[in-house]
């Protein structure tokens, strides 16, 4: 079975649950969906994106206290008094409430990591709270009554199933959208967050934009989710959006499967009906009432979180035959446009006094290079010289303590990687960064992520849509095209972190091909490599060199290196001791001492 055949088959038996199901159970179904609203928002900003959130809760407030208050208040000025005439009127006023808070509170806080960054949506979440139970005009803790129905062309909603009906449509559309954005060039930015920031912005991701993003499309999917709640519920207090619901929300998506799109609408079952289970049977077994279900509960998800760390929904998913088809590569699709090749004998790469400190740690002192378009040069040295360093200063991931670096006649020492990369370089790490999870192809295709880029907005709206089949169908191509010229041709489906540690090394190589760069930094980039292997690959560096980028590589297989370059810097302890052609290199006293410990 299809995954496509599979969510047809779950569709007709979400329409087919009223007329199956009594009444309690379908009030249960809507619920369960408006709270897997919330939670889908969480699998993309936490699952996926790698950011923790217990305050959304505080913006599935805001969409239910934005309506309710429209549709019940008699005091409000004629310029806003408008918008509570129809249901859907408030539902946008809710949107844009949101994405203005949302904006606000990301931009302040998205600056923040590690544990900071939950403690302050705790923060945000608990004020929001307690604005909604102190304002008079919003009710206070006494809640707000008489909020309308929603109206579809004059017809009020007002059962149970059809209020069903209208959450799960309204999930359903969530699910399609967010399944097809995570499949669309700004998704594919979105999912390399959790791979690390470093390598996402080395590939021209605008990270700081993409993590606003994410923050800002699950705050506005809460705000849906709270717009039906109060519909639905008719009566409004702070209860609903509080801190500890927010903590329930964020456990949804974490049982279910954070990082799976279905994993959401999961946990918020498993967890809505386990919940209300509790709470019918163990008054009964107990013979008293009490918070007995919470303790039970508690321990539950402690157990669930120990068995099954990735949620409920990959071990659910091996039970399921899905035969999920390969991606289709079109070989005719319109290449992406290259960037001007630089005139042979250009300098592209000046470094002139770069230095690199680490409070008292000097780990590049003073280092100065070049390197010219169509010109292969290595950087060795012993463990610990300062050659990697020296890379992450150069391609931006280190802003440098003092220096000059120019990259084709511009100074660049202090700017972004992402701005570096926009330049024309692009490079591999001495760790490889990929992301496991992901097809090769995918991985691949990051690296082609500033090319012919439309922009966030547009990016994000045509994924989610399904309207740039023809641009990802241009960008597949390049990237299946790189693969192929590194030699991973039947790798191309294959999950990324399946890969052995060379052909990995590979893949990184083609990801930074992807981004048609001018000058090429591999760190390290026969490190795992068979012979035949790194053969293949010293003969693809040199077709690159006749095409007239520039490679600056670190490398420790002195065989390989000797072989393939045009000059070698040598650095010892942050400092270059030694440059020329490989053969001076190599009778080098000081080159000779630094490898070998004596004159």
């Amino acid at each position: 079975m299809s995954p496509r055949h599979l969510f047809v088959a779950f569709v007709v038996l979400v329409a087919a649950a009223p007329a199956l199901l009594p009444e309690f159970t379908i009030t249960l179904l809507g619920y369960i969906g408006l709270y897997a609203l919330v939670a889908l928002g969480l699998v993309l900003l936490t699952g996926i994106g790698g950011l923790t959130s217990f305050g959304q809760a505080a913006f599935v407030g805001l969409g239910a206290y934005t309506t309710a208050v429209l549709t019940t208040a008699t005091t409000l000025p004629p310029w806003l008094a408008w918008i509570g005439s129809s249901t859907w009127f408030t539902l946008v006023a809710g949107l844009l409430l949101t994405l203005a808070f949302a904006l606000a509170i990301g931009a302040l806080t998205l600056r923040l990591s590690g544990h900071y960054l939950p403690l302050s949506t705790i923060a945000w979440g608990i004020s929001l709270y307690f604005v909604f139970g102190n304002l008079e005009p919003l009710g206070g803790f006494t809640g707000i009554s008489g909020v309308p129905p929603i109206s579809i062309f004059g017809h009020e909603i007002t059962s149970s199933r059809e209020m069903f009906y209208l959450i799960w449509l309204f999930l359903l559309a969530a699910i399609v959208t967010t399944r097809n954005l995570l499949d669309s060039r700004e998704g594919r930015a979105i999912r390399a967050l959790r791979g690390g920031r470093v390598m996402a912005e080395a590939m021209g991701v605008n990270t700081a934009r993409s993590r606003l993003a994410i923050f800002v499309l699950a705050a506005l999917q809460a705000c849906v989710s709270g717009w039906l709640y109060a519909h639905m519920q008719r009566f409004l207090n702070p209860t609903p959006f509080s801190i500890n619901m927010g903590i329930e929300y964020l456990f949804m998506a974490v049982v279910g499967g954070a990082g799976e799109v279905w994993g959401a609408l999961l946990g918020a079952a498993v967890i809505t009906v386990s919940k209300q289970w509790l709470q019918d049977t163990l008054p009964q077994l107990i013979g008293q009432a009490g918070n007995f279900e919470a303790v039970v509960f508690g321990i539950a998800m402690v157990i669930v979180l120990q068995r099954a760390r990735d949620g409920l929904w990959p071990l659910l998913a091996r039970w399921v035959p899905l035969k999920a088809g390969a991606r289709t590569i079109d070989a005719g699709a319109a290449p992406l446009r290259r960037r001007a090749r630089p005139v042979a004998g250009e300098r592209l790469l000046e470094v002139e006094g770069a230095t690199m400190r680490f409070g008292g740690l000097v780990a590049v002192d003073g280092m100065a290079l070049e390197v010219g378009a169509g010109e292969i040069v290595a950087l060795i040295g012993p463990n610990g010289a300062g050659k990697s360093t020296t890379f992450n200063v150069v391609s931006g991931v280190l802003e440098p303590s003092a220096g000059s670096i120019r990259f084709r006649g511009t100074p660049i020492a202090g700017r972004s990687s992402r701005e570096i990369a926009a330049l024309g370089m692009s490079r591999t790490f001495q760790h490889v960064k990929l992301l496991p999870r992901m097809s090769v192809l995918d991985n691949v295709a990051i690296g082609a992520h500033a090319r012919d880029n439309p922009g966030l907005l547009r990016g994000m709206l045509a994924g989610a849509w399904r309207l740039e089949r023809r641009d990802e169908a241009r960008l597949l191509a390049e990237a299946a095209r790189q693969i192929e010229r590194v030699g991973l041709g039947g790798h191309l489906h294959d999950a990324a972190g399946a890969l052995p540690l060379g052909k990995q090394r590979l893949l990184e190589v083609a990801r930074a091909l992807a981004a048609d760069p001018c000058l090429l930094l591999l760190d390290e980039p026969a490190a795992g490599l068979r012979l035949l292997e790194k053969r293949a690959l010293a003969d693809l560096l040199r077709k690159l060199e006749a095409e007239g980028i520039a490679i600056l590589l670190v490398e420790h297989d002195m065989d390989f290196v000797m072989g393939l370059v045009d000059r070698v810097y040598v650095m010892d302890f942050g400092q270059k001791i030694c440059e020329g052609a490989p053969e001076a290199v190599q009778r080098d006293a000081r080159v000779l001492e630094a490898y070998l410990g004596v004159p």
